[in-house]
């Protein structure tokens, strides 16, 4: 008789594109979001959870990995089992943003929903992507959205919010800038080159410009023409612009850059060029060559006028960026925390009006010893159609989406996340059979408010327990053995203190500070705590 082979075992690894977060990572993402929402909150917005699956057809194609339609998603065909014929049914995907399953949730619900409606969901998403260092199949986001209103005061609001969320979580004002542009001025821009008409032309002429900050000018400016070589050595094929459409990208994007030149040599004469209604007018400049705030956007404004002529598209979004600055510049957010900046394009296809990006400017070193800036870590903006796919009616929307990683990545490097996490105090056990005196002395420490577990594992091993405790970065092991027993008294050692001694203090010092006391048993619980607000100062 044939020998039958045992199955193979399962291989105990995390599938790739995917992560395994533990204890300290949970906990401070989780706190993270709980300040986010804070904020979310304190602006009017309601919380929103929304499933993590989707019909195929509801989230629609617009994921940036438009160069493999279809398979930007896990997506599965859903088969029928009442069917006699076996048809298959609807396909399916996890979500890969939460912006898509508002857009269906506000379509099936808005009859029952407020308009406006505000709205902030907070989760995990996935997309089916190539991996690569720090870019994950199955990431975080946050999100906030405004549904059913197009004035420029939503999309104000969001800004205004995201500048707060940062500081709120730890970044300070300077670390940061909110840069915002407009879609129709893109738009406005592709039409004096004549693309406006050829979409997919347009669409790659968007995705070149949404690597603006990666490869620089002279990347974007091979990309716009016949192409380039990455940094593997793979020649990426360009998008096939002449020379002067290619500089007229050019332009655009460095719009920042070239008005700063030009206002060394004094202000700006104001002429009927800007959009009337604006407000935008000269003010007085500051002392040396630096402007203020509103003079800047004018000045950045007059230059992006000269680049759209006379389309109606261009128009419109200028008008719309130079009323958004000055709702913002009412609520007293000036170029310090938000700025316009033509080079911010964003990627998804949905987008039809402004569009903001979060960007985090204090330098780190990159893996190979480099300083660089740390980069973006949110970017929404308006997409007035979206709704519209499932209701046949237009509904404008506007929205922000927080990378929670990179987020809490950015934390990390300013020393504002990431220290050792504090476990719970350990109960050791010394005798199994009084397994219920130690689960009686857990329960008054939990009911006093402070984090505590009894070691459940072999208790003969009583170095062991310490070594537990130790892994588990315990502050504090409680100890009643049978001696202590009889005489009604408890040991309380101060681990984090007793490793400190342990790693540098000499015995004389190990006296005037002792890390073990003995405590009646009743005082066991004022002890503890006593011992962990001395750790917390």
């Amino acid at each position: 008789m044939a020998k039958v082979k045992k199955a193979p075992r399962p291989k105990a690894m995390t599938p790739k594109g995917f992560r395994d977060y533990f204890g300290a990572e949970v906990t401070e993402r989780a706190e993270m979001l709980r300040q986010i929402a804070g904020v979310y909150h304190h602006y009017g917005f309601d919380a929103l959870e929304s499933s993590a699956v989707e019909t195929v057809e509801a989230l629609g194609k617009f994921l940036p990995d438009v160069d493999r339609p279809n398979e930007g998603v896990f997506a599965w065909q859903e088969f029928d089992e009442n069917d006699s014929e076996g048809k298959r049914g609807d396909w399916m995907a996890l979500r890969y943003d939460l912006t898509a399953p508002l857009a269906r949730v506000y379509a099936q619900h808005r009859n029952d929903l407020p308009t406006p409606y505000r709205r902030y969901a907070m989760g995990p998403v996935w997309r089916n992507e190539k991996p690569g260092p720090g870019r994950y199949r199955q990431f975080y986001q946050c999100d906030a959205d405004t549904v059913g209103t197009a004035s420029m005061a939503a999309d104000a609001e969001i800004c205004a919010m995201l500048s707060d969320t940062l500081e709120t979580v730890g970044i300070p004002r300077g670390d940061y800038i909110v840069r915002v542009n407009n879609r129709k001025v893109l738009n406005g821009v592709l039409e004096t080159m004549g693309l406006a008409a050829d979409g997919d032309l347009s669409a790659a002429v968007m995705r070149t410009i949404d690597k603006f900050d990666k490869v620089g000018t002279s990347g974007v400016r091979e990309l716009l023409g016949k192409g380039r070589l990455d940094a593997s050595g793979a020649y990426i094929d360009g998008v096939g612009l002449d020379n002067e459409q290619i500089e007229s990208v050019i332009s655009f994007l460095n719009s920042n850059a070239i008005v700063e030149e030009e206002l060394k040599n004094g202000p700006p004469t104001p002429d009927d060029r800007i959009p009337g209604g604006m407000g935008l007018t000269l003010s007085n400049p500051k002392e040396g060559s630096e402007y203020s705030g509103r003079l800047w956007n004018w000045a950045v404004l007059d230059h992006l006028m000269r680049l759209v002529g006379e389309t109606d598209s261009g128009f419109q979004g200028l008008k719309e960026l130079g009323e958004l600055c000055d709702l913002l510049a009412a609520q007293g957010y000036g170029p310090d925390r938000i700025v316009i900046d033509p080079s911010v394009v964003r990627g998804l296809g949905y987008y039809t009006g402004p569009v903001f990006e979060a960007e985090l400017t204090f330098e780190i070193f990159d893996e190979k010893g480099r300083k660089r800036q740390f980069g973006s870590v949110a970017g929404g903006g308006r997409y007035d159609d979206l709704v519209k796919r499932f209701t046949g009616q237009a509904v404008p929307a506007t929205g922000v989406s927080i990378g929670v990683d990179r987020l809490l990545a950015a934390l990390r490097e300013k020393g504002r996340m990431g220290g050792t996490a504090k476990g719970p105090v350990v109960v050791t056990v010394m005798d199994r059979d009084r397994m219920a005196d130690y689960q009686a002395m857990v329960a008054e420490l939990r009911n006093a408010g402070i984090r505590a577990e009894v070691y459940l594992g072999n208790p003969k091993n009583f170095g062991n327990q310490l070594k537990y405790a130790d892994k588990r970065q315990s502050p504090v092991a409680v100890i009643e053995g049978g001696d202590e027993k009889a005489n009604g008294v408890v040991q309380i050692k101060d681990l984090i203190l007793g490793a400190k001694i342990a790693e540098s203090a000499t015995l004389e010092e190990w006296k005037e500070r002792p890390s073990q006391f003995e405590v009646p048993r009743g005082d066991l619980v004022a002890k503890v705590r006593e011992i962990l607000e001395g750790q917390d100062g």
